[in-house]
C-alpha cells in the first residue's frame, strides 16, 4: 500500500510539473476564442499542425478572407502565432503554440462575460470532438483499415470511487497521455496520422437528479 501511495505521489508531481506552464485563458482570450469558427480553426491547428488562411478556408468551406480575419483575431490574443521561417508575404502560415491551455480559470468564472465565453468555447470544443468520434464510428472503422481498427479504442466503464480515487485515476491517465504527446508530438512517417486521445473522468448524477 505504501509503494502505491509513493507511486501516486510521484505521478501527481510529474503531472503538476508538466502542466505548471499551461496557459490559463483570461476573459479577453476566451472572448476572442468564443466563436464556433474560431474554435474549429484552433482545433485544426492543434490537431493537424500549421495552416494558411487558404488551406483553412478549403477545409472549412469558408472564404480565405473570413479565415484570415479570424486568424488575426486569435493572434491578437496570442492564441496562435505566425510560423517562423515559413511562408511569404502573400502566404502566411499559422500555428498554435506548444503547451496546454486551461479554459475554466478562476478569474474568468467571476464575471458573466467570462462564464459565457468559457461556456461557448467548451460547448464548441466538445461538439467538434463528438462529431469526430461519430464520424470515425460511422465511416472510419470500415475505411481506416484493420491496423487502425486494432489500434483504436472506444470504451466506457463505470466504477464507484471516492473523490481522491477519482483524482488518482485522472493523474494516471494524464501521465500516460503526457508521455505519448511528449514522445510523439513531432513524429513523421508513412503510417503516422494525428490521433485524438480523449479521457473523461467525472461523477455521474443521481438518478432523477441534476447534479
Amino acid at each position: 500500500m505504501e509503494d502505491e501511495s509513493l507511486s501516486n505521489d510521484h505521478e501527481t508531481r510529474r503531472v503538476m510539473e508538466r502542466h505548471a506552464t499551461d496557459r490559463v485563458l483570461d476573459t479577453g482570450a476566451l472572448r476572442a476564442l468564443a466563436h464556433p469558427l474560431r474554435v474549429r480553426i484552433y482545433d485544426i491547428l492543434s490537431q493537424y499542425g500549421p495552416q494558411t488562411a487558404s488551406s483553412l478556408a478549403e477545409k472549412l468551406g469558408e472564404s480565405s478572407g473570413s479565415t484570415s480575419y479570424h486568424l488575426r483575431a486569435l493572434a491578437k490574443q496570442e492564441l496562435i502565432h505566425e510560423c517562423p521561417d515559413r511562408g511569404t508575404g502573400r502566404e502566411r502560415w499559422w500555428e498554435r503554440p506548444v503547451g496546454g491551455v486551461s479554459i475554466m480559470s478562476e478569474d474568468s468564472m467571476k464575471t458573466p462575460a467570462g462564464r459565457s465565453a468559457a461556456q461557448i468555447v467548451m460547448n464548441e470544443f466538445f461538439r467538434n470532438r463528438q462529431e469526430q468520434l461519430l464520424r470515425f464510428v460511422d465511416h472510419g472503422l470500415k475505411n481506416a483499415g484493420e491496423e487502425w481498427e486494432n489500434g483504436s479504442l472506444i470504451s466506457t466503464a463505470t466504477a464507484r470511487l471516492t473523490p481522491q480515487q477519482s483524482r488518482d485515476l485522472s493523474v494516471k491517465i494524464m501521465a500516460l497521455i503526457d508521455d505519448a504527446v511528449d514522445t510523439h508530438r513531432n513524429q513523421t512517417g508513412e503510417d503516422v496520422r494525428p490521433v485524438s486521445i480523449r479521457a473523461d473522468v467525472f461523477p455521474l448524477p443521481e438518478l432523477g437528479g441534476q447534479s
